[in-house]
């Protein structure tokens, strides 16, 4: 059953692929969205079917030399799967009207369902030559999708800055797999998985590291994190949801497979890495969303801190195992794969509708927008929801697996050792951090987005898109506010996902029932009776204003002065002020006041310009300095391609030679 279903599923991405290719243009946004739907419902579908029974392996011996192309799948990438289609459902709805209104071409519209293919394909692959396949195809699509709009100098320096980025991180991923073939004799992962405890510890710590860097990469964990802001902006806003709600994904995808369930268990310090890293990624992503003005590249930055959280969850499942707490780290991993599903629901309703602010007012600059909640009321409260589960508060989708996440860390035994007693405290902090600054970046988006007075002509002429535009908001709203209300939905597959890590197989788990409970803790947790409380409150809350008497408008008292303007409103850049200024040495804002005097008069002023500019840190810090030496060094090899043919064959034979006495 699995197999057929995954049979039709391939089959349907290339069918689809290929009407989009040769329709009319008119038919194309129609064609391509639909079949990328279609891919992504067989695609559920199908990870239903692998979580239920597995894959049985199927073997393609003739689509890679020698290798071949195997694929199977478990309960993990059964997982993985089953998120990915989810979100290419709602993303080819979205693409029928959003290419409507913003004419794709046809190479973007023909890519999209074989990027949704490929990656549904990568939690598949059980070979070291077709996880590599498949993990390039789904690169290469993704960047064809980036430079959709490849006339604009923007678009082009996000493509080529992605391009680098994505296939650096491909270049240590296929290092790191080749090196863990090549020590234990085999391309076949339950094989490599079976031998890896015979290999040397600096083997193992060479490839952990490899692999960390390129899945990192692909995950937007810092510091390989700098192409994420850029490429998910310049993109179609269906393509950034695909990217920043399934594609990143599949980089904590290949930790958890590679990192854990092949490589581990490890050191304690393997865990402590990732737990940093991710700590780091989780406070710098949520400080650049809280001060960022384009829309777009808030919810870039949100999915990175999002991302740094599920990896702090890794992390700890990796520690605390390490430290002998096999429950502990279950309820850890369990949190991190929720928080996947969870982000994958609310990243993806904020990226879309998003991309239907933008197609209804031309503008991402949230000092451009304001006044859509009355000519937007669906795109609002589906921001709204999405605000809701990215801020970690109660009933929104992302609380109760941060509230894991934050009992694995609280709950650290005692007698673990200093290691976890030190990392533990500093991780409970930054999650903290990071929820609240999480909240104040979504408070400013929505009041400044969409509440108030139209700061533009664009904002002002706002109206809804289409039918299917709102289909796609309103299932994507029904999964967060499901999966805030009853998360217990997803306790079977998140129950065989985390079964694949053999270290916490035979574990306790948390309950995920209507009553929240920890296996052997006191902690609890019911978002079912929180939201009859709040629901409750709120009754009674409207009860007693209807009983004051009716509302009577009165005119919003000014200080004596005219009536409020569009002007006098809270911009996303003031703000963000106050938050820039304590952050100040973090963020390091590119300052600039031009004085302009008036004509023959040194104290009467013309114009005062105030420009703000927030860089990427870590970009300018550490990504510009090695951009420099590259090209030091380019320069200098350049010197050695003189033209001669004798000259090329005797570095020819200079490197067979190495290449011999190596090998001997």
């Amino acid at each position: 059953m699995s197999g057929a279903l995954l049979a039709a599923t391939v089959a349907a991405a290339g069918l689809a692929a290929l009407l989009s290719a040769l329709a009319r243009p008119a038919l194309r946004p129609v064609v391509a969205g639909l079949g990328t739907a279609l891919v992504g419902v067989l695609g559920v579908a199908t990870g239903v079917a692998v979580l239920s029974g597995g894959l049985a392996r199927v073997r393609l011996g003739w689509l890679l030399p020698l290798a071949g192309l195997t694929l199977a799948g478990d309960g993990l990438g059964g997982l993985f799967l089953l998120v990915t289609a989810a979100v290419a459902v709602a993303a080819g709805l979205f693409t029928i009207g959003y290419a409507r209104a913003h004419p794709l071409p046809a190479a973007t519209l023909a890519t999209l369902p074989l990027f949704v293919a490929a990656m549904l394909l990568v939690p598949l692959a059980v070979t070291v030559p077709g996880f590599l396949l498949l993990w390039e195809l789904m690169a290469l699509a993704s960047l064809v999708l980036v430079l959709t709009e490849h006339r604009r100098q923007q678009a082009r320096a996000a493509g080529l800055l992605y391009a680098v980025m994505t296939h650096l991180g491909f270049l240590a991923i296929l290092i790191g797999l080749v090196v863990l073939a090549a020590a234990t004799g085999s391309v076949d992962f339950p094989a490599i998985a079976a031998a890896v405890h015979g290999l040397p510890a600096g083997t193992r710590n060479a490839v952990l590291l490899l692999t960390l860097a390129g899945f990192g990469s692909k995950a937007g964990l810092l510091p390989l994190h700098a192409w994420l802001p850029r490429a998910h902006p310049e993109a179609p806003s269906p393509v950034s949801a695909l990217m920043s709600a399934a594609m990143v994904n599949l980089g904590i995808y290949g930790i958890v497979r590679v990192d854990l369930v092949m490589l581990g268990p490890g050191p304690r310090w393997w865990g402590l890495v990732l737990l940093l890293i991710g700590a780091g990624s989780a406070v710098y992503g949520v400080l650049q969303a809280s001060v960022a003005v384009d829309l777009k590249r808030l919810l870039a930055y949100s999915t990175s801190e999002n991302m740094g959280l599920v990896a702090v969850g890794v992390g700890a499942g990796m520690l605390l195992a390490a430290a002998g707490d096999a429950t502990l780290a279950r309820v850890a991993l369990t949190a991190a794969l929720l928080h996947v599903v969870n982000h994958a629901a609310f990243k993806s309703l904020g990226f879309l509708a998003a991309g239907s602010v933008l197609s209804a007012t031309g503008h991402r600059d949230l000092d451009l927008l304001g006044g859509l909640a009355r000519r937007m009321p669906v795109t609002t409260a589906a921001f709204g929801i999405s605000a809701l589960g990215a801020s970690g508060l109660p009933l929104g989708a992302g609380f109760i697996s941060e509230w894991l996440l934050l009992q694995s860390l609280v709950h650290a035994p005692a007698t673990g050792g200093a290691m976890l007693a030190l990392a533990m405290p500093l991780a409970v902090a930054a999650v903290a951090l990071t929820t609240g600054l999480g909240v104040a970046a979504m408070v400013k988006a929505l009041g400044v987005g969409f509440l108030a007075r139209p700061r533009s002509p664009g904002a002002a002429a706002a109206r809804e898109g289409s039918v299917s535009m709102r289909a796609a908001l309103g299932l994507l709203a029904a999964a967060c506010v499901t999966l805030g209300l009853a998360p217990g939905l997803l306790a079977a597959p998140l129950r065989v996902a985390v079964a694949t890590w053999p270290v916490v197989a035979a574990a306790p788990g948390p309950m995920l029932g209507a009553l929240l409970r920890l296996p052997g803790l006191s902690g609890s947790s019911s978002p079912l009776l929180l939201a009859a409380l709040v629901g409750a409150g709120s009754l009674l809350a409207a009860v007693a204003a209807r009983r004051g008497g009716p509302a009577r408008p009165a005119p919003l008292w000014a200080c004596g002065g005219e009536p409020p303007s569009a002007r006098m409103q809270y911009t996303a850049t003031a703000f963000a002020e106050p938050l820039q200024r304590v952050f100040d040495d973090v963020l390091r804002p590119d300052t600039d006041i031009t004085v302009t005097h008036a004509a023959e008069s040194r104290y009467l002023l013309a114009k005062v310009s105030y420009r703000n500019r927030i860089n990427d840190a870590v970009e300018t810090g550490l990504h510009a300095p090695v951009l420099r030496v590259v090209e030091a060094l380019a320069r200098l090899a350049r010197r050695a391609h003189s033209g001669s043919v004798h000259t090329y064959l005797g570095y020819g034979a200079l490197g067979l030679l190495i290449l011999l006495v190596v090998a001997r």
